[in-house]
């Protein structure tokens, strides 16, 4: 059955066998683990991933997809769920079950939404996902680098990002203008860089960023005094993408404290 990718789906089809084998190898399923596939469509990664385990989900929004995916199904082993991975409840798929590990060739239109979806579900042990590389490399990105922002300091707060390799434009079909890059997202343990108040968090990053060229003291007006930055080791003549992970967290638990 041929089906033609669809834009307002973001579908660019992975065909390549050598990014294909390596993507596989990084993942490295074992049989009895829970694995959930974002995106499978027309299985590329579906049909070598099936041959490794007992059981796998995938969740496809589109419904012609769908019915390719069922052909796949010959030994009883593919659960499809025809939904929108930004309202999938991952937990709840994964039940009382171990830590589930979710695989997927993100679409470029929804990829950062869908990653903060992701980040909030504690029953993830790992992510391997292929995004556009721009985005992998503001996922990794180190503070004092162009790539450092809202997407990297929230992305490492949950998360340990390990970018894998490149993947060219020419492996899929339709070959999108871009390259692209498969990472690895781990979550941290829990007692690991600890927030009290995620809100809180996520508001002084996004005000941080906003107007990035701007220093903290303006940037952050209204929110944080200069005594709450200095108390935490942060200059509030410095910029948003000169601070650490760690002192945007600390800087929050203070803020917190503050507010109680």
């Amino acid at each position: 059955m041929k089906h033609k990718a669809r834009k307002r789906f973001g579908q660019n089809f992975l065909h390549d066998d050598n990014v294909i084998s390596r993507i596989i190898g990084s993942i490295n399923p074992s049989a009895s683990e829970h694995v959930i596939e974002i995106g499978p469509g027309q299985g590329a990664i579906t049909r070598p991933l099936l041959q490794r385990l007992d059981s796998l989900d995938v969740v496809e929004l589109d419904r012609d997809l769908v019915a390719i995916l069922e052909q796949l199904d010959t030994g009883g082993k593919l659960r499809i769920h025809q939904a929108d991975a930004l309202k999938y409840d991952f937990c709840r798929a994964a039940g009382t079950e171990k830590q589930i590990r979710i695989v997927g060739n993100l679409p470029y239109n929804i990829s950062t939404p869908l990653l903060f979806h992701l980040f909030t579900q504690n029953c993830i042990m790992d992510m391997h996902f292929m995004l556009q590389r721009e985005v992998v490399q503001r996922l990794a990105a180190n503070p004092g680098n162009k790539q450092y922002g809202r997407l990297s300091v929230m992305a490492q707060y949950y998360c340990e990002v390990v970018p894998l390799f490149d993947i060219g434009p020419e492996s899929f079909d339709p070959a999108p203008k871009v390259t692209s890059a498969f990472v690895r997202l781990t979550p941290r343990p829990g007692g690991q860089r600890t927030v009290k108040n995620i809100s809180i968090l996520k508001q002084l990053v996004s005000k941080a960023f906003h107007q990035r060229r701007k220093t903290l003291r303006n940037a952050l007006s209204g929110i944080a005094t200069i005594a709450d930055m200095e108390a935490v080791g942060i200059t509030p003549g410095s910029r948003a993408e000169t601070v650490s992970v760690e002192d945007y967290v600390a800087l929050a638990n203070r803020l917190n404290e503050n507010s109680g």
